[in-house]
């Protein structure tokens, strides 16, 4: 029993370092919605600049559009003759002039901006590439954490068939069955009642126990039972000290 509670306590660690690994991945997800916000921040930076850029290659190609317009404006006027034509010519040119102030004017305000938003792209850059560098700073303690738990894990799996073959055979198949539905497999007996369960054991396999005649599992649970007192016993008996009476 000694044997097999040692091995119950290495299959304990074990299953702990499982649990472990398949938790510690899922810290990283904080970090990946972190970062999926920091890149969706600085598109959003870069979007403004290239929406402000894209508005004023509109407004000088519109520039560009009435210029061309006055310039044939301008050679229409030497072939109108009556004077209401040349008048009227001539206040549409005046408008396009106004016109095309107004969106130099818009052009001069949009380069003011753009160098706003550009001042304010380098600054999220700079922000988001700290932040970034810390959140794969984190992720990597994460991973080292993982590669030292998973390298605990095999070692302790790898003691594991060394001390599985201290237990009886028959004892180690009915504690495999039974861990494989109920954890702890094994259990003390405490004032009757299955350490387990918490279930009263009949009298007699509780006397049995006692008696360290025969191993028993729990009617209830199917837990096996042990008496703490029979380790002690035992452990005194192994080096060799008398049982006080």
């Amino acid at each position: 029993m000694q044997a097999l509670l040692e091995l119950q306590e290495l299959d304990r660690k074990i299953a702990v370092c499982r649990a472990e690994e398949k938790e510690l991945p899922k810290q990283k997800d904080k970090y990946a919605i972190h970062r999926k916000r920091l890149a969706a921040e600085l598109k959003e930076s870069e979007d403004k600049c290239k929406q402000i850029q894209q508005k004023q290659r509109e407004c000088t190609g519109d520039i560009e559009q009435r210029q061309e317009q006055l310039k044939k404006y301008d050679t229409q006027l030497y072939s109108i003759r009556k004077n209401e034509e040349y008048k009227a010519l001539l206040h549409e040119m005046e408008l396009m002039k106004k016109q095309i102030a107004i969106k130099e004017e818009r052009i001069i305000a949009l380069m003011l901006e753009y160098d706003e938003s550009k001042a304010a792209l380098q600054a999220d850059k700079e922000r988001i590439e700290g932040e970034v560098k810390k959140i794969e700073q984190e992720c990597k303690v994460i991973d080292d954490k993982l590669h030292v738990l998973i390298s605990e894990r095999k070692e302790l799996e790898k003691s594991r068939g060394p001390v599985a073959a201290k237990v009886p055979h028959d004892l180690l198949s009915r504690y495999e069955r039974v861990r494989k539905v109920r954890t702890p497999a094994v259990v003390p007996l405490n004032d009757e009642t299955c350490g387990g369960c918490f279930m009263a054991v009949r009298p007699q396999i509780v006397n049995e126990i006692l008696a360290n005649d025969k191993i028993h599992a729990c009617q209830h649970c199917g837990r096996l039972l042990y008496h703490v007192a029979n380790l002690e016993t035992s452990s005194a008996d192994a080096h060799g000290e008398s049982i006080p009476s």
